[in-house]
């Protein structure tokens, strides 16, 4: 996901989505001996990060 679309959603949008995509995150850390496509793990680690940084930029800035 890219940051200017996150920067577009409201931050409980944002939060709601990180939930989302952390229990996705789960799922695959479980089967990944079963799984042929890991990457997707470090794509989900980083979209993880990149939401996490678009927030904490909000609310450093004083937005909720």
């Amino acid at each position: 996901m890219k940051a200017s679309v996150l920067r577009e959603m409201l931050p409980a949008e944002i939060e709601k989505k990180i939930d989302e995509v952390e229990r996705e995150l789960w799922s695959l850390r479980i089967k990944v001996s079963q799984q042929r496509n890991t990457a997707r793990i470090r794509e989900l680690r980083r979209d993880v990060a990149r939401m996490k940084t678009v927030l904490a930029g909000r609310m450093a800035a004083g937005q909720k």
